[in-house]
């Protein structure tokens, strides 16, 4: 009896801490519609701005920010140097780690539920991924990684991907990148077992370069497609321009990716502006997001090095897909990409076609269209056609837990 008290006790303080950081997520997402899209000239004038801020130099304990590749130092480091924070600067030491899953979680068409299971669950698979002997067929022959996003991990990412993806004929993959600690500079946030990619994210591209090789080794294919959900999204497409990645890396399909960095509602735009007059408040706010949120902010030295020579790599074809109903990788527009020479890229908004998806930036990953999206990216002969269905914000599965 007493240990059936406990595990009410336990599971009521994590629906309470989901119900918080769900909220915290999605409020934004709570109103009737959608904010207007903004002009075509003030995105441009948005991101121009951004682009233009200069890392503010500060003083600390910590050294210059060079720590961020050395993994040694901490305090209050720059943030400049070769880790692009370009937060001013910058809480705590770099560090962090990837890490494999082990065992794997039910299967959710919710994201609420599921990012409730992934806090207390932090370690196990989604389902569908990390079967170690399955090989690519010859109509598959590309195994695929899925990469989850920030304050997310491998199995609340694609609990509800992973499995029809794998039923779809591709040997599917994924792991936790970013596992940083408070010290690490992960954030308030890192203190949850089942929060991670907080890491610099140049970082987590290095771990990402990594589990590729090891995919690549079990399989025995040449290259892999890539699924990713915000973070995750411009984490791999710094893979594939700074760590290898091209060479290894067919289709890159995002969701909700920060390429081009996000205002966060306006928080990170703000912030960006007062760090330009001097005063640190980006650095004060990297206490509690993390490294890895900072660097997503607009105009912040990781993404201005991430799109300096353009937005895509030859060879690498790209599908990105983005929702009128984003709250944290906003204005939704900066998550599209501009083609360069010879490169195909497919910029969809999701509710294009399917007004009543009406999915937020977590929810779009428990939405059927998004999944027949990825599918159709995949293997377009194979799966030619979208889905449209209701998909609400906050929730996801239809509106069902």
């Amino acid at each position: 009896m007493k240990r059936s008290t406990c595990g009410r006790t336990f599971g009521a303080a994590a629906v309470s801490i989901v119900s918080v950081l769900a909220m915290s997520f999605t409020g934004v997402a709570a109103q009737a519609g959608p904010e207007p899209a903004p002009t075509e000239q003030a995105l441009a004038e948005l991101i121009a701005a951004g682009r233009k801020a200069a890392p503010v130099t500060g003083s600390g304990s910590g050294g210059s920010g060079s720590a961020c590749t050395s993994g040694s130092g901490a305090g209050s480091g720059n943030g400049s140097g070769n880790c692009f924070g370009g937060s001013g600067s910058s809480s705590g030491s770099a560090g962090g780690f990837a890490s494999d899953t082990v065992g794997y979680g039910p299967p959710m068409t919710a994201w609420l539920a599921a990012f409730g299971y992934g806090l207390t669950h932090p370690d196990v698979a989604p389902p569908g991924a990390n079967d170690w002997h399955c090989k690519p067929t010859a109509e598959h022959p590309r195994p695929v990684v899925l990469l989850h996003g920030t304050w997310m991990n491998a199995y609340n990412g694609f609990a509800y991907m992973g499995q029809p993806i794998k039923d779809a004929g591709f040997c599917t993959f994924t792991f936790n990148y970013g596992r940083a600690n408070l010290l690490q500079g992960g954030g308030l946030g890192s203190v949850l077992p089942g929060v991670m990619g907080t890491g610099y994210i140049g970082d987590s591209a290095k771990q990402l370069a990594t589990f590729v090789d090891r995919v690549l080794a079990a399989t025995g294919a040449d290259k892999v497609d890539i699924i990713a959900h915000s973070q995750g999204g411009a984490m791999a497409n710094w893979y594939t321009k700074f760590e290898g990645g091209a060479a290894e890396v067919r289709n890159l399909v995002t969701y909700g990716a920060t390429h081009h960095g996000t205002s966060l509602v306006g928080i990170g735009a703000l912030g960006r502006a007062i760090n330009n007059f001097g005063i640190d408040i980006l650095g004060f706010i990297e206490i509690f997001v993390g490294h890895a949120g900072i660097q997503q902010t607009v105009g912040s030295e990781f993404v201005q090095k991430l799109n300096a020579n353009g937005d895509t790599v030859p060879g690498v074809d790209y599908t990105i897909v983005g929702t009128r109903y984003d709250e944290i990788t906003n204005p939704y527009d900066l998550t599209f990409l501009q083609a360069g020479p010879g490169v195909q890229v497919d910029n969809i908004t999701l509710q294009d076609g399917c007004e009543q998806d009406v999915s937020d930036h977590l929810t779009m990953m428990y939405s059927p269209r998004a999944l027949s999206i990825a599918l159709r990216a995949l293997d377009p002969a194979g799966h030619p056609q979208l889905e449209c269905t209701f998909n609400p914000w906050l929730i996801g599965g239809g509106g069902a837990l």
